[in-house]
């Protein structure tokens, strides 16, 4: 056995990596396992028709990187701020907007390499368990002992319909991609999201009838802006279907499964748009695409987390710890469950700031260090200077919406006593803080500041309902301050908390170029905002 580690993570994916790249430049004691060959494993499988629908966009029409990471969908932080090495940036590597999947994994093995990462390999974990309040972590090789452990596993197990008769179909993570094994074959595919409509349409040219089936109904990403919903690259099924091209969306239930002796199945569905209608079809290929789902089977005892969401990812705090298992800590698309299918932690663009964020949180809880912060004057001039150079440019805010903000404390000289500052803030200064977690400021992660001003940037609370190709929906809030409240579309929201409790809420006007910075509409509100909450008492 050997000495106590102090960090332990599981799994060499995207979160794994950057967590492990940011220990590493900070000389932790650390050590990454992973049960692949290299690092990135998932995504030598998957997306099994290889191509990636995250954006790489490498002409965004500025030279500011930060701004840049806007359209960059694939690419992980090499640093706490704004300064990321250009050499470690996908964007970098190829310019297709949707790239190869086999890029993605060439892309994490020289991230690895290039930031000599402490990892392991071929090192799957079998059996994690609690002892006197440290982790056992047993592999096929060793057994080590950590103080924290952070799952960044990713949902490594295909989440299987529980339906009679599932076992003998066919499953998105085996079944063939060649649409020449399904000529004129009637298809059945279970399931409504990409991996669904992604197996579809690769087999539009060549099965005689395809249907795709669930109980839930098609929410286009277009429209919710959850970008784990159906994407246009891969909705062109839904073309075929309603121009009669003999397939069809069904909405209902699979009741049972039966594998008929001449290798054709017979499916029992509930149509929900008819009464419950059933109604029995015949298909000569049934495929299982219903997602994936946390594999918690090598936890054991105390160290085994809570599950939600269907028993399919950890449960957590506003920090990423599991809520049952002190000292358990989940990184990457497993985080998923602070924001589930409203904004981006299931996804590169957006974890990647939650694993920064995290990185913080372990050295407040055990580095004893507080979260980094700039000194700036406590004026409502040059607070909002500040809010608005930020709101411009920053990439967290932007893909991490309504989930991460900037957090503008003042003190001294406005009579606030916060725990946060450091020798940044004097008599008559702010600190301003970056991407701290909305739920973890709400929470007291940071102190308990008499004034805080939380920086956000949000759709608006009904925008999932706006139809934006709607010519009669009129954007009535842009560039008008005086009803930027009622904006359906992403724009900056500023919240003054006074000893923790809301005292006002300012909405920035939205603006087609997502440019707030013109004086009489964007800058001088928030100014007279500041100045007002400030002053109130």
């Amino acid at each position: 056995m050997t000495g106590t580690i102090d960090y332990l993570i599981i799994g060499a994916g995207p979160a794994g990596l950057q967590l492990a790249a940011r220990l590493e430049r900070s000389g932790r004691n650390y050590r990454v396992l992973e049960a692949g060959g290299g690092p990135g494993t998932f995504f030598e499988t998957y997306p099994r028709h290889r191509t990636l629908i995250s954006v790489n966009k490498r002409y965004t029409g500025s030279s500011d990187p930060e701004f840049s990471l806007r359209m960059d969908w694939n690419s992980i932080l090499s640093s706490d701020t704004d300064d990321n090495d250009p050499s470690l940036l996908f964007t970098a590597r190829t310019r297709k907007y949707f790239p190869d999947a086999d890029e993605l994994v060439r892309y994490l093995r020289d991230f690895a390499e290039k930031t000599g990462v402490n990892v392991s390999y071929d090192s799957r974990v079998e059996n994690v368990v609690k002892k006197q309040g440290l982790f056992e972590i047993i592999t096929r090789h060793e057994t080590l002992t950590a103080r924290t452990v952070i799952v960044a596993t990713g949902v490594s197990k295909l989440n299987f319909p529980d339906v009679e008769g599932a076992d003998t179909i066919e499953r998105y993570d085996t079944v063939s991609v060649d649409p020449d094994d399904f000529i004129d074959q009637r298809v059945l595919i279970l399931g409504k999201g990409n991996s669904a409509f992604e197996t579809a349409d690769n087999l539009v040219e060549t099965a005689a009838v395809l249907h795709v089936a669930g109980a839930s109904p098609i929410r286009l990403a277009w429209r919710t802006h959850y970008v784990g919903h159906l994407r246009a690259v891969n909705n062109n099924f839904l073309d075929t279907y309603q121009l009669k091209s003999q397939n069809a969306i069904l909405d209902g239930t699979v009741k049972s499964i039966r594998n008929n002796e001449n290798g054709t199945y017979t499916v029992v569905f509930s149509f929900s748009r008819a009464d419950e209608v059933q109604k029995e079809l015949t298909y000569d290929r049934v495929i299982a695409c219903t997602g994936f789902r946390f594999d918690a089977s090598i936890f054991e005892g105390d160290a085994r987390p809570e599950l939600v969401i269907n028993d399919r990812f950890p449960n957590q705090t506003s920090a990423w710890e599991s809520t049952n298992v002190p000292g358990l800590y989940i990184a990457g698309t497993l985080s998923q469950v602070r924001d589930f299918k409203k904004s981006t932690n299931g996804f590169i663009h957006g974890f990647r700031y939650g694993v920064r964020a995290l990185g913080k949180i372990l050295d407040q809880r055990y580095e004893n260090q507080e979260w980094p912060s700039r000194g700036i004057e406590a004026t409502p001039e040059a607070i909002t200077g500040k809010i608005i150079e930020r709101i411009n440019r920053t990439s967290a805010l932007w893909q991490q919406f309504d989930v991460l903000a900037d957090v503008v404390t003042v003190q001294g000289g406005q009579g606030v006593q916060s725990l946060q500052g450091g020798q940044d803030a004097q008599d008559g200064r702010a600190s301003y803080l970056e991407e701290v977690p909305v739920a973890y400021f709400k929470d007291g992660g940071i102190g308990s500041p008499e004034h805080a001003f939380l920086v956000t940037l949000e759709y608006g609370p009904d925008h999932d309902k706006v139809d934006p190709f709607d010519i009669t929906v009129t954007r009535i809030a842009q560039d008008t301050p005086g009803q930027a409240h009622d904006a359906a579309y992403l724009h900056p929201v500023v919240r003054h908390y006074r000893d923790g409790e809301l005292a006002g809420t300012h909405h920035l006007a939205e603006n087609l170029e997502n440019e707030w910075d013109r004086p009489a509409v964007h800058v001088e509100p928030l100014i007279a905002f500041v100045k007002e909450q400030l002053g109130a008492r």
